[in-house]
């Protein structure tokens, strides 16, 4: 079938708050007519969007025709487009090939099956701790509360970040991502905090590289003062995106996913009545809710086609990964919320070379998360109407910006 990548009426933005809290019947309008479709999302330019579960899969797994770095395919990196992004052009997450590589088996380190299974009661105390405190008020804010610290906490631990310092990097990384659906003033406004966030990092590697641990930054900077696998700017872009990837997935998962369970609170009473599910429950979550909505856009590194439509070389192609969940020839009945569901091959952590390192962290952190939720409350309920919660506004994650319950013992 060849597809239209003619742009849907009325004009449509991934940051609206009408489209972040509901996309998907507007993802399954893709689906039905427009699979590849191009759009002016405003500072992010033009660029194609995939929709269907089959062709995200050919796009994210094709590395011969499709780059994750722009300059593969022809483009360069200017100085101040360098700066805006925080230097993450330098991180694996913008390469491909050796050099993607290189830099993802320094950061796998941190996220070996063995290392993560050791984080099991640590993760389990941190996440009764955070719950006791709300018991007293009966009240708490899921996002505040829990989904937020709890993976603040861990990957801070992992990383050697000192407590207090702990709010303030996510404070900032938030506004980055927050800032991927702003426009350039806006982006501007902002840029004392990169700086802020530019500083803290170097600061922190400086105190590393003085003061040694057995946390993973120590082991990054012992690769780096080895001189042969990461240069400096390399080291401040692979801290920057594992703290920032070592915990965001898991905020809005453990968000997202408690409202999925109070929208249908016969899949809640189910996975009370069968706690072995629980494994198969947070599968779903990250399917029925995708906390990461787009991938990273690919770059296309000659003249070629997708979908039947013609690609320019250095044109960008963005996989919709949350689009790719609902894909109703690849998914059952999609729009229901089933936390037996199998099979259940989702693409919530992206697929391929550039598979998210955090996984294993994320579903182990929501999978205890969600544990002491149900062996601890009898009874969960929003506190305020569905529709006075409000979504974050970033374009590549969906996340709520509070979430708040009342809860009873």
């Amino acid at each position: 079938m060849t597809a239209t990548p003619t742009a849907p009426t009325p004009p449509f933005h991934f940051t609206t708050p009408e489209f972040r809290r509901d996309p998907y019947p507007f993802y399954a309008q893709l689906r039905r007519e427009m699979p590849i479709v191009r759009l002016n999302q405003g500072r992010r330019g033009e660029s194609y969007y995939v929709s269907r579960y089959d062709d995200v899969m050919a796009l994210i797994k094709d590395v011969e025709r499709f780059a994750s770095d722009k300059r593969t395919a022809g483009h360069k990196v200017s100085w101040i487009e360098s700066r805006l992004s925080m230097g993450v052009t330098e991180s694996m997450v913008m390469k491909d090939g050796v050099d993607h590589r290189r830099l993802r088996t320094l950061a796998h380190k941190a996220f070996t099956p063995m290392r993560v299974a050791a984080l099991e009661q640590r993760i389990a105390q941190l996440a009764d701790g955070l719950l006791a405190a709300a018991d007293a008020r009966g009240t708490m804010d899921m996002i505040a509360d829990l989904a937020l610290p709890l993976p603040v906490a861990v990957i801070s631990d992992m990383m050697g970040v000192d407590e207090r310092y702990r709010r303030h990097f996510h404070h900032w990384m938030k506004g980055i991502l927050e800032l991927d659906g702003a426009g350039w003033l806006e982006l501007l406004t902002n840029f004392p905090n990169m700086i802020k966030i530019n500083r803290f990092l170097r600061q922190l590697i400086a105190e590393r590289r003085k003061n040694k641990g057995e946390d993973l930054l120590s082991a990054l900077v012992e690769a780096e003062e080895a001189g042969d696998k990461l240069s400096f700017d390399e080291l401040v872009a692979s801290t920057l995106i594992i703290l920032l990837a070592g915990h965001e997935t898991t905020v809005n998962l453990i968000g997202n996913g408690v409202l999925a369970l109070l929208e249908h609170p016969d899949q809640l009473e189910r996975l009370r009545a069968h706690p072995e599910l629980l494994d198969g429950a947070v599968e779903e979550m990250l399917r029925y809710t995708s906390p990461v909505q787009l991938n990273a856009p690919r770059f296309a590194c000659e003249d070629t086609e997708l979908c039947g439509v013609p690609i320019r070389k250095g044109e960008a192609v963005c996989p919709i990964l949350a689009s790719a969940n609902h894909d109703e020839t690849h998914f059952e009945d999609p729009e229901r919320f089933d936390v037996g569901r199998q099979p259940n091959r989702h693409v919530a952590f992206g697929f391929g070379p550039h598979f998210c390192l955090g996984a294993p962290l994320a579903r182990l952190e929501a999978k205890l998360a969600f544990r002491a939720i149900l062996q601890r409350y009898t009874d969960l309920q929003l506190a305020v109407p569905r529709s006075q919660l409000t979504w974050r506004r970033s374009q590549s994650v969906r996340g709520l910006n509070s979430l708040p319950l009342r809860v009873r013992r």
